[in-house]
């Protein structure tokens, strides 16, 4: 429920806007911190992209079994 209000409210912003969130964040935690920050928010979607990937696959393959004939 929260990704979903963060997403819709991104979805609205323009190029403008977003220039001036990435301005505030910069002034906020520091250029030497960014870096780190966005390496760990890679590694944090890539996770959850894997255990997306893994849940999805799993139902696949549970349909695939209900439905094969005996």
């Amino acid at each position: 429920m929260i990704l979903s209000a963060i997403l819709l409210f991104l979805a609205d912003l323009g190029g403008g806007e977003i220039l001036v969130v990435l301005t505030a964040v910069l002034l906020l935690f520091g250029a030497d911190k960014l870096p780190g920050m966005a390496r760990s928010a890679g590694r944090g979607l890539r996770s959850f992209n894997d255990a997306k990937n893994e849940i999805q696959n799993e139902l696949e393959r549970s349909i695939k079994d209900i439905k094969k004939p005996e």
